[in-house]
C-alpha cells in the first residue's frame, strides 16, 4: 500500500513540479475538476487587465491593428494546433464548441452527399456529451439524414461496415467514463467504409497526446476551458483538415470569415482555409484569458511536452484507483473508467448505486472538488500541470473518512445546486 510519504517523494522528484506555480490554487482546495474547468493562470488577470486597461481604455480601436486583436483568433488557434498535431494556419480559436460543431458537421454532411449522395447517416455513440448529439439531431432533421447511436464503442465497427455512413461524429474522451478512443484506428475504420471522421476533443486538448493530421481525422471541435485552462466560456477552437478546408462555404458566413471584411462587399467571398470558420467580431477579453491558459500547457514543451504530461497524469489517475480500492473497497464504488492506459484519458469516474451526488457534495465541503453526473457518476479529473502526488493520497482519505463516518447522509448533501 502506498504511504503518504512516498506520495511526497514523487513530488519531490517530479519533473514537471514547477508548473504549478503558474496557477492560482486556492489554500485548503484539492481541485479534481479541470476536466470541467482548469484552474486560473497566475498570468491571466494581468494579461486581461492590460487588454481593458491599456489596449481597450487607452488605445481604444487603434488595438485592432496596434495590438493586433484581428489575428488573435488565428495566433491562439495556431497554439492550439501545436498541442493536437495541426499544422500553423489549420486551426482557429472561436465562438463555443457547440457552434463549431455545427459549422464542421454541416461542412461534412456537404461534402458526403456531393462525394456519396446515398449515404444519409451521422453514426455517434448514445452516451456521448448531450450538445453534440442535440447539434446532430437538429441538422439530421433539417437535412434529411439519420442520426444513428451505438450504445458502445465495440459497435462503431459494425455499424461503419454496413456502408451508409456519411459522418462519424465522436467524442475522443467519453465525458462521463473517461474512456479514450483509438482515435488512428477509428478513423482508418471510417476512411475504409468511405465515411467523414468529426471528432470532438473537449476532453483530450491539452490532457493527452493528439496528432489530428497523423490519425487521420478529417475535422475536430474542442473547447478552451478545461485542460486549455482558458476560463469560464473561454471560446472553443476548430480544425478542418486542408483537403477539405475550401471544398465549401461554412453554413454561419459571417463576415470575419469573408475573404476581405474590411472591402464590406455586399457579397459573400470565402477566406481561405480555415479562416472561413470565423463568423462573427473575435471576443477579445475571452481570447487573451485563453492564450494565458494555453500558455501554461505550452509550457511544458522544454519538460517533454504532452508525453510528459501523459505520463504523470496516468500515474496520478493509477494511484487514485489503487487507493480507492485498497481504503474504499467496501462501500460500493464501482470504477467506470478503464484501467488499461490506452483506453483511458484524464480522468477517473465512480458510479455507486446510492448517495453519489451527496459524496460529491460532502468531498467538495471538505476542499476536495470533484463532480457529480446524472444518474449515479462521481467524476475526478487529474490535470498534471498542478496536481501533486500528495494531493491524490489527501483526496481518497477525504473520501474514505466521508463513506465510513457516513457523513454524506447529512440532508443539506442531498439539496442538489442548479449546476452538478
Amino acid at each position: 500500500m502506498t504511504t503518504r510519504e512516498e506520495c511526497l517523494s514523487l513530488d519531490a522528484e517530479d519533473p514537471l513540479a514547477s508548473l504549478r506555480d503558474r496557477f492560482e490554487l486556492p489554500a485548503g482546495k484539492i481541485y479534481l475538476d479541470g476536466n470541467s474547468l482548469g484552474v486560473l493562470p497566475k498570468a491571466t488577470p494581468a494579461r486581461v487587465a492590460e487588454v481593458v486597461r491599456l489596449e481597450w481604455g487607452e488605445h481604444l480601436i487603434e488595438s485592432w491593428n496596434t495590438a493586433s486583436w484581428i489575428e488573435l483568433p488565428q495566433r491562439v488557434g495556431d497554439k492550439i494546433a501545436r498541442l493536437v498535431g495541426a499544422a500553423p494556419g489549420e486551426m482557429v480559436a472561436a465562438d463555443s464548441t457547440s457552434v463549431n460543431l455545427f459549422k464542421v458537421l454541416s461542412a461534412a454532411m456537404t461534402i458526403a452527399r456531393e462525394d456519396a449522395p446515398g449515404k444519409r447517416c451521422i453514426l455517434s455513440e448514445r452516451g456521448n456529451f448531450p450538445t453534440d448529439l442535440y447539434i446532430a439531431e437538429a441538422l439530421a432533421r433539417e437535412r434529411g439524414f439519420e442520426l444513428v447511436l451505438v450504445g458502445a464503442a465495440e459497435d462503431i465497427g459494425h455499424r461503419l461496415a454496413q456502408g451508409n455512413v456519411a459522418v462519424l461524429m465522436l467524442t475522443q474522451v467519453d465525458f462521463k467514463s473517461g474512456r479514450l478512443h483509438d482515435m488512428a484506428a477509428v478513423s482508418r475504420a471510417a476512411r475504409a467504409a468511405g465515411t467523414l471522421a468529426l471528432w470532438d476533443l473537449a476532453h483530450s486538448a491539452g490532457a493527452l497526446p493528439v496528432n489530428l493530421d497523423r490519425d487521420g481525422a478529417d475535422f475536430a471541435v474542442g473547447c478552451g476551458y478545461k485542460y486549455l485552462n482558458g476560463g469560464p466560456g473561454a471560446p472553443a477552437f476548430v480544425w478542418v483538415h486542408p483537403r477539405h478546408a475550401e471544398r465549401f462555404w461554412q453554413p454561419l458566413a459571417g463576415w470575419m470569415g469573408h475573404a476581405a471584411p474590411f472591402a464590406f462587399d455586399p457579397a459573400y467571398r470565402p477566406a481561405p482555409g480555415i479562416a472561413r470558420y470565423l463568423c462573427g467580431t473575435p471576443a477579445l477579453l475571452s481570447l487573451a484569458a485563453l492564450e494565458c491558459g494555453v500558455d501554461t500547457v505550452l509550457a511544458a514543451e522544454p519538460l517533454g511536452g504532452m508525453a510528459a504530461l501523459r505520463a504523470k497524469s496516468l500515474a496520478l489517475t493509477d494511484l487514485f484507483i489503487a487507493l480507492v480500492q485498497e481504503r474504499c473497497g467496501s462501500h460500493g464504488l464501482e470504477c467506470i473508467t478503464p484501467s488499461e492506459h490506452a483506453l483511458r484519458g484524464s480522468q477517473v469516474s465512480f458510479a455507486r448505486a446510492e448517495g453519489s451526488y451527496a459524496i460529491v457534495q460532502a468531498l467538495i465541503a471538505r476542499g476536495v472538488v470533484g463532480d457529480f453526473r446524472a444518474p449515479d457518476v462521481m467524476r475526478f479529473g487529474f490535470t498534471p500541470l498542478y496536481l501533486r502526488f500528495a494531493d491524490v493520497w489527501d483526496a481518497v482519505e477525504h473520501l474514505r473518512d466521508v463513506l465510513d463516518s457516513g457523513q454524506w447522509r447529512d440532508p443539506r448533501f442531498h439539496r442538489q445546486a442548479a449546476v452538478t
